[in-house]
């Protein structure tokens, strides 16, 4: 196939745009011919505010780059993964004024929350799901700022009140069914929404011995590092070895048990995944799709994670790993407790997860989903031309 993807890259590189990646580099390696059209907000520095808020709002230069990559490369498709803020909604009018069918990938809730995680303070909040984000502007819900948010929040009014998410976009792809309700709840149309997981497709590697609990991902409030230094407090003996950085790496200091690994890479990580009893993902917020599960599932390592939205899809308690009460660190503990006691329970988990990381979330069974999803958008764009 012929395919523009389309991705605004992060200032702080981040799962998003490693699984962008991942993706356009399995569509290549399967032989489809891919343009990219990228944007990075590196450049936002060099914009003014005023400039900023109406190229959030439609990008003329978008529309027109959009048009004429169109009418040079002839695609079949275009997979939009982020517009925000400098691409912007206007990509999907020229491809909708050309023919050409849109997917769009839904990374996260940007369309339904302005901090896109459904989460304030450190509780999991709705309060704008299935309204308008007033109450985000004057909370400052986005980047601690009345300004910004008001700017995202313009876009979402704006575009709703165009039907540009409901019309203009032929199909999108949720990272799960968990997703897929929220944004039917959102206003989404429930029949242009499909599933496709994201994949990892990493070497296996010799098994190493097992000991010690791991965390990977960045060190912030949403992902429960709280919850996890309290719950090691409580478990004299246990250990864990922590992979990241972040706003909150102080609070691994001086808590006995601890092992800071800083930032690894991905051979670095899959070493430590082989030689773990467990990954702890203690998230308090609503995750789409953290791929750092299928990549210890890949690995045969079982997960300890929050008994919260989609991690609850994608970890079977007792098959695939344990679930526990979001931000209870005395649950968390004994959960890591019980693993620790029963070594052999665990190491049949980890069978499990390696079996359901082969049947569902390779590079092939991957593109396949996606293939699929492409010729489908493909036709019924044709039947409502």
């Amino acid at each position: 196939m012929r395919i523009i993807v389309a991705h605004n890259n992060y200032i702080h590189r981040g799962g998003e745009d490693s699984v962008v990646e991942s993706e356009i580099g399995m569509l290549r390696a399967f032989g489809h011919q891919l343009i990219e059209y990228r944007k990075d907000n590196i450049e936002i520095s060099g914009i003014s505010k005023v400039s900023l808020l109406l190229n959030t709002l439609w990008s003329r230069k978008t529309a027109a780059d959009i048009k004429k990559l169109i009418e040079n490369f002839q695609p079949d498709i275009i997979h939009v993964h982020n517009t925000f803020p400098l691409i912007s909604p206007s990509l999907f009018w020229a491809a909708n004024q050309a023919g050409i069918p849109v997917i769009q990938t839904l990374h996260n809730f940007r369309l339904l929350c302005l901090n896109a995680m459904f989460l304030r303070g450190d509780k999991v909040c709705q309060d704008c799901l299935g309204h308008l984000p007033l109450l985000g502007v004057a909370r400052k819900c986005y980047r601690g700022s009345v300004v910004e948010s008001a700017s995202l929040a313009s876009m979402i009014t704006l575009h709703r009140g165009l039907a540009t998410y409901r019309k203009k976009i032929t199909k999108y792809i949720a990272l799960n069914e968990f997703c897929r309700q929220k944004f039917i709840e959102g206003g989404l149309p429930a029949s242009r929404i499909v599933v496709k997981p994201n994949f990892v497709d990493l070497p296996t590697q010799e098994k190493l011995r097992r000991h010690d609990f791991l965390f990977v991902g960045r060190l912030s409030k949403e992902k429960g590092i709280k919850t996890l230094m309290q719950a090691i407090k409580l478990l004299p003996g246990s250990s864990i070895r922590v992979a990241g950085v972040g706003p909150e790496s102080e609070l691994l200091d001086h808590v006995q048990g601890v092992v800071g690994l800083g930032s690894l890479s991905i051979d670095e990580v899959q070493h430590e995944m082989h030689s773990s009893m467990a990954l702890v993902l203690p998230s308090i917020w609503f995750e789409n799709f953290p791929r750092t599960i299928v990549e210890a599932f890949s690995c045969a390592l079982p997960v300890i994670a929050s008994r919260l939205g989609a991690l609850t899809e994608l970890v079977e308690h007792g098959d695939t790993g344990l679930l526990f009460e979001p931000g209870n660190p005395q649950d968390l503990a004994e959960k890591m407790k019980w693993a620790t006691e029963n070594p052999s329970k665990m190491e049949a988990m980890g069978r499990n997860a390696r079996a359901k990381y082969l049947a569902e979330f390779t590079a092939e069974r991957n593109h396949q989903q996606l293939i699929s999803i492409y010729k489908d958008a493909i036709k019924e764009n044709d039947i409502t031309k």
